[in-house]
């Protein structure tokens, strides 16, 4: 097999948004809504946010603000006084816990099918701080070998530099790595400007007709590197 170390993005890939919790805190506010409603806006939000000048003009932190009230507003929530309030509670737990905390669930097979045909496994993220204590709680650190979260290195995707720190951790050659991203702006570009090949994570079939290998679930990702298909 090509790949010695197999590296991840965390947010819509590993982990999503713990969506029981976003509804909770705006029921306390009063405001009812669902917590399928919300998640079945996220892919439709996040594509909407994936183009080069938002990427190009906005940092992690802010693109979490503008992912936040876009999906407020897709799910037919006015913002009001009650949004902002539940809002705030949300990034409140999120600086010190990390609100991304519900695994996907093909993610920790995934990991061990990986890990048990022998590839060293990675998550680089744009993250603010949280990311290590965040797996740690939710049960991922034991199923990883390298930890890179932005904020603790000063750089941010699409910067291949966050890349290459991986790179250096998991002691691989980009020419033995590859990547599974979801956000084309922010993964595919920085991927690529670190010489790595790039797998889209794509479930709901957003990047039809994109420049790059796409999978609709983990498990399908896990069968292209071990059946050679991203070789």
């Amino acid at each position: 097999m090509r790949f010695q170390a197999v590296l991840f993005d965390a947010g819509g890939v590993l982990v999503t948004p713990n969506w029981d919790r976003a509804a909770a805190a705006l029921g306390r506010q009063g405001v009812q809504v669902a917590a399928d409603t919300l998640a079945a806006a996220e892919p439709w939000v996040k594509r909407q946010l994936d183009v080069a000048p938002t990427v190009r003009t906005t940092n992690d932190a802010q693109r979490g603000f503008l992912f936040f009230d876009l999906i407020l507003k897709r799910a037919g929530i006015q913002a009001s006084a009650a949004t902002d309030a539940a809002l705030a509670e949300l990034k409140a737990f999120n600086d010190t816990d990390g609100t991304w905390d519900a695994v996907v669930p093909d993610a920790i097979p995934t990991l061990r099918r990986l890990r048990g045909a022998g590839c060293t496994l990675g998550v680089v993220s744009n993250s603010n701080g949280t990311l290590r204590r965040m797996f740690r709680r939710i049960g991922l650190e034991p199923h990883l070998d390298v930890v890179v979260d932005s904020s603790e290195e000063g750089v941010e995707k699409p910067d291949p530099t966050l890349f290459e720190v991986a790179l250096a951790r998991a002691g691989s050659d980009r020419g033995r790595a590859i990547f599974c991203g979801d956000i084309y702006q922010i993964d595919v570009v920085g991927a690529r400007a670190a010489g790595l090949p790039v797998v889209l994570l794509d479930p709901t079939g957003q990047y039809a007709g994109a420049d790059c290998p796409r999978v609709p679930t983990l498990t399908a990702f896990a069968d292209g590197v071990l059946g050679g298909a991203f070789e």
